[in-house]
C-alpha cells in the first residue's frame, strides 16, 4: 500500500509538472510574438509607434480568433480576450496615442481578470476550461470523477473557485501596474517593462495558483482510483 501510494504521488507531482509547462506555452507564444512583432516593425521596418503597437497587439488577437475557429467552439475567456483586443487595437489606432495603446493591454487584464473573478462568484469559474484538460488528460475515469466531484464535493469547487479567484486577482493587480506605467513611464521603456509585468503576474499566478490546482488534482485521480 505505501509503495503504491508513493508511484501514485510521484505520478501526481510528474503530471503536474506537464501540466504547468503545457500552460505556459500559449503564454509564452502571446508574449514572446507580441513583443518580437513590435521590435522587428518599430526597430528595423521604422514603423511608429503606434502602428508597431497595433502590429503587435493584432498577434494575439489573431491566434485567439483561429484558435474559435479550429475548435469550433466558444470559450469564454478566449472570446473575451478577443473582443478586448480587437476593441483596443481600433480604439488606439484612432486616437493615435501610443500611450493609450499600452494602457489597453493593462484593460485588457483589468476586463479579463474581472470577468474570471465574477464567473467563479458565480459558481461558473472560466479557467476550469484551461485547467481540466491538463487534469483530466483525455482519460474517461478522470472525467467521470471531475464530474462527480463537481456535483458533489463542496470542497473540490471551493478549490476550483479559488483557482479562478487567484488568476483574477492577478490580472488585476497587473492591470492596475501597467496603466500606472503606461502614463509615468517612456513607451519605449514600457514595451518592455509590461512584459516583466505580465511574466511577474503568471509566474505569482503559478505560484499561488498551483495550490489549488494540486488540490483538485489529488481530488480527481483519487476519485478516479
Amino acid at each position: 500500500m505505501a509503495i503504491a501510494t508513493t508511484v501514485a504521488a510521484h505520478g501526481t507531482a510528474a503530471e503536474q509538472e506537464q501540466s504547468r509547462l503545457a500552460a505556459l506555452k500559449p503564454l509564452a507564444i502571446d508574449v514572446a510574438l507580441p513583443l518580437g512583432t513590435y521590435c522587428t516593425a518599430h526597430g528595423l521596418l521604422g514603423l511608429g509607434l503606434v502602428a508597431s503597437l497595433t502590429a503587435g497587439s493584432a498577434v494575439p488577437a489573431l491566434r485567439t480568433a483561429l484558435a474559435l475557429l479550429r475548435d469550433r467552439s466558444v470559450n469564454g475567456l478566449a472570446l473575451v480576450m478577443l473582443i478586448v483586443n480587437t476593441a483596443g487595437i481600433a480604439l488606439s489606432a484612432l486616437s493615435g496615442d501610443p500611450r493609450l495603446m499600452l494602457a489597453k493591454d493593462g484593460a485588457t487584464s483589468s476586463l479579463i481578470g474581472g470577468s474570471i473573478i465574477v464567473s467563479a462568484l458565480a459558481g461558473r469559474p472560466l479557467m476550469t476550461a484551461g485547467l481540466r484538460p491538463f487534469i483530466v488528460r483525455g482519460r474517461t475515469a478522470r472525467a467521470a470523477a471531475w464530474d462527480r466531484l463537481a456535483a458533489g464535493s463542496a470542497a473540490f469547487r471551493r478549490n476550483e473557485r479559488n483557482f479562478s479567484l487567484v488568476w483574477g486577482g492577478v490580472l488585476l493587480a497587473e492591470c492596475a501596474a501597467r496603466v500606472v506605467g503606461a502614463y509615468t513611464v517612456p513607451v519605449e521603456t514600457m514595451v518592455w517593462l509590461g512584459t516583466v509585468l505580465l511574466m511577474a503576474a503568471i509566474a505569482l499566478g503559478i505560484l499561488i495558483g498551483n495550490v489549488f490546482a494540486g488540490r483538485i488534482a489529488e481530488q480527481v485521480i483519487a476519485d478516479a482510483a
